[in-house]
């Protein structure tokens, strides 16, 4: 009897929760849930969870600010992975670190040679692998080609093509890339390239997001709109997260860059 007055002393409360969701058409918990009194039910407890968190659309009227959704990734974990669709993201995020760092730099050195891809008639490599790279002073850098010969030429196309400014010189199997001075314009040139870095890597960051949103409308009819609505919402904030990170790198680099 005591056990059956405690399961009961609850019941109030959550009956004005269900009136409270009805009344704003929001789903309500299953009527007379024997499991809601003795052990809970895990049904009630989603729908009453999702209940809150749809209470965060975007206010129609004006003025009215947006509140910020977050979705439990256990409770859909069956519709979509949201810890996968966030760790794509964030890959996106550090590969634009990464090119910035490498790639978009004041001074040139022999390692943001490293990486620039040359197309050769057996595919793609990155130059490091076909030429040694070293430099012979300040101004001058060297790519030795003589294990790779046949690659020379287009090692040199790959190199001024680079978007670094560079004007290499070939020389039988050695080429001669000269550093530019440290212009006005070269470091103009640089900050455009980072802008279009970041503008390549927010083309990567919506394909992430347009295959999460496609994953969830596979769902539309097994699960409620509500839920459907919720998740998307989810995965647009994640991706504007993500957007609003690249372009605090960016106003960085170029702060970096412009001097």
């Amino acid at each position: 009897m005591a056990l059956v007055l405690r399961c009961l002393r609850p019941l109030p409360s959550l009956l004005h929760r269900s009136s409270f969701a009805m009344a704003r058409g929001l789903p309500r918990a299953p009527r007379a849930c024997p499991a809601l009194l003795l052990e809970g039910c895990r049904q009630c407890a989603q729908q009453m969870l999702l209940s809150r968190q749809l209470a965060t659309k975007k206010a129609k009227g004006k003025g009215q600010s947006q509140a910020k959704v977050s979705i439990s990734a256990a409770l859909v974990e069956d519709i979509i992975n949201l810890e996968e669709t966030s760790e794509d993201m964030q890959a996106v995020i550090e590969a634009l670190k990464e090119d910035f760092s490498r790639n978009l730099n004041v001074r040139t050195s022999p390692g943001a040679l490293d990486h620039i891809t040359v197309v050769t008639k057996d595919g793609k490599f990155p130059l490091n692998q076909l030429g040694q790279i070293s430099q012979k002073s300040p101004q001058l850098m060297i790519v030795n080609m003589t294990s790779f010969p046949e690659s020379t030429a287009a090692a040199a196309k790959a190199i001024r093509e680079s978007g670094m400014n560079l004007n290499p010189e070939v020389d039988g199997t050695v080429i001669r890339v000269p550093v530019p001075k440290v212009t006005r314009e070269h470091r103009e040139s640089l900050a455009k390239l980072a802008k279009q870095s970041t503008n390549k890597s927010k083309e990567a960051l919506r394909k992430v997001r347009n295959k999460s949103i496609t994953q969830v409308k596979k769902f539309k009819s097994k699960v409620s709109e509500d839920t459907i609505w919720l998740l998307e919402k989810q995965i647009q904030q994640m991706a504007d997260e993500a957007a609003t990170e690249m372009d605090k790198l960016l106003a960085a680099k170029t702060k970096e860059l412009l001097g």
